[in-house]
Order: structure tokens, then sequence, then C-alpha cells
């Protein structure tokens, strides 16, 4: 990217990074060896607060501005970023992620029809424990689904990109979600909204060093989403039904837990109860067939194991949802 600074580019890659130094260079490096023109984009990291050596692994990289704030969450630094970027054409990513070398240019693609606003790529993993092996099968799972949509509604910023336009006149990410959640879905359904459109590209693929790699971290994670989904839907409410990225099995997965375990607890008051607890227990049960029928034909190891995860993934969502409910109930 030597030829940077000769003329403006016309992409910009914003990436958010806080206490990445054991990542953040793997990004980079990724970012520099792309198949487009190296004078056609430009690389912002934003530092967000970070009190490791993040800054001093990004400064090795001659051609990648950095830029600093006090740590305000990821949302605060994709607007920084998004201020200073000098592209008509934004990009995200994470700072731990490694984009394939020809990310930039599929990302680039859709833009060429004037009319889309919006892309949406994919996650690749190489970790191989059995709980990113999950992950990643729950990814593509999605983007099944996903790839057979004209149009979509939910853009996660590991493998995004925008118009900097429409970013600017509907003023970026909200910054009143402090962690990184789903604050990327706000945005996406908050153009949605207004008729953007925006497509899903699966090939502009970037691998994510860290999947969940234990249950812990994976339930972890998806309370945290559950809880956060509270503030989206309060906002979105229609995206409760339906949006382009959850499948709606997975919304009768959490029902279907939630009424058994309601059914456990009325049952120590009057046991027929427990009947009620078993049917709906089977009915989850039985509701994770066409996901291990997919899954086999891929990993049938995880395969396998694939009901008790999608029972702690539906125990997890549903768990932080509540606990998001009573939380903003108590405002």
């Amino acid at each position: 990217m030597s030829n940077l600074h000769s003329q403006s580019p016309q992409v910009s890659v914003i990436i958010p990074a806080h206490n990445a130094e054991e990542t953040i260079g793997v990004c980079l490096k990724a970012l520099m060896n792309q198949t487009v023109p190296s004078n056609s984009y430009e690389v912002i990291v934003v530092d967000d607060g970070s009190i490791d050596s993040t800054c001093v692994e990004v400064e090795k990289f001659k051609d990648a501005r950095i830029l600093l704030q006090k740590n305000a969450g990821p949302s605060a630094a994709r607007n920084l970023g998004l201020g200073r970027a000098q592209g008509d054409i934004v990009l995200f990513t994470d700072d731990d992620c490694e984009p394939t070398e020809d990310w930039i240019e599929h990302m680039l693609s859709p833009f060429q029809n004037i009319e889309i606003m919006g892309v949406k790529g994919a996650y690749l993993t190489k970790q191989r424990g059995l709980m990113p092996r999950f992950v990643q099968l729950e990814f593509e799972d999605k983007y099944q689904r996903m790839a057979q949509e004209k149009y979509i509604d939910f853009i996660d910023t590991y493998s995004a990109g925008y118009r900097k336009s429409i970013l600017l006149s509907n003023n970026g990410f909200d910054t009143t979600f402090p962690v990184a959640s789903v604050e990327d879905q706000e945005l996406s359904f908050r153009l949605a909204q207004q008729g953007f459109k925006m497509v899903f590209e699966r090939g502009a693929k970037v691998y994510h060093l860290h999947h969940p790699r234990n249950l812990g971290e994976y339930w972890q994670k998806k309370f945290n989403i559950g809880y956060w989904k509270v503030v989206v839907h309060s906002r979105h409410p229609k995206k409760i039904f339906r949006d382009s990225h959850t499948p709606q099995i997975l919304k009768i997965q959490i029902i279907l837990i939630g009424i058994s375990i309601l059914m456990l607890i009325f049952g120590y008051f009057w046991r027929p109860f427990w009947w009620f607890a078993i049917l709906a227990f089977l009915g989850f049960a039985f509701s994770t067939f066409p996901f291990v029928y997919r899954a086999f034909r891929k990993d049938p190891i995880v395969a396998i194991l694939s009901p008790f995860f999608l029972f702690v993934r539906a125990l997890a969502l549903g768990t932080g949802f509540t606990a998001g409910l009573l939380f903003n109930l108590r405002k």
C-alpha cells in the first residue's frame, strides 16, 4: 500500500480495536495484501482506549492510520473512523478477524449496482475445537438462508460495507450500546426500515480468530445478545417476528425451553404440569433434527452434540432476553 496517499482512496476500511495486541497484526497484515489496487483503499484503526500494546502493533504498519479515543465502545469507535474516512464506501471488520485476500474485492462488487447501500459478508474459522466448529455451522446455516434472500435487513460488522453518505445521514452507529452486542443489527434494521437495499455477499469472507472456545464463552455471548435484543426490538418491534438472519425455528426453540422450565417449576405445586414440561422438551428435541441433519453432512461429531448446544443456545438467549426485559421494566 505504498501509494496509499497519492490519491484519494475510494474505500475506507475501519477497524475498532480494544486491547487487541494479539490479533490486530494478523488483521492488518491481511488487509495490506488485498487483490484490489493498493492506492484504492485506506485502513483506519480506531483504538478504543486500549491499555495494552495495540497502538504499538498498529504502528508497525506504516500505511495504517490510527485514531485514538477514550474507551467508549465499538459504536463510538466506528463513528470516529467514519467521520475521518476519505472513501465513498466504508468497510468494517473487527480486530480479531483476518480478511481473505479478495475480501475487499468481493465486498465492493455489489456496490456496482447504485441501488445497493449495504453489504454483508461471511465468517470462516481455523479453530478446530468442538465449540468453534459448532458456531461455524450455526453461521453457515444462517448464510444458507440469507443467500436465498434478494435483499437483507441484517448486517454484522465483522464483514460489513455501506455507502458513507447513508451512514452519515443516519448518524452512524448508536452509541447507547456501550459494548459489542447488537449495535450493528440495530443500524441495519434502521436502514432497512427506510427502504435502503442491502445484500449478502457470501464471497466476502473473514476468518474469525476467536469463535467462542468453550461452553462458558458461548453462553456469555448468547446471553449478551439476548439481553441487548430487548433494546433493539423496543425500537424495531416488527423484527421480533422476522428478520433475514434469525431462523424462525430458533424463536420456537426459545419458547419451548421457556415453557418446559415454567412447567417444571409449576409441577412442584401440581404434578401434571410435568407432563407439559416433557411434551415441550420433546418438541424442542424434534425441532433440532433439521439442523442436525444438515450438520451431519459437514461434521458428524459436532452434529451428534448439536441438540445439546442448541439447548444451551435457546436457554442463554431466552435468559438474556428475560434479564433485559426485567432491567428495562425497572427503568
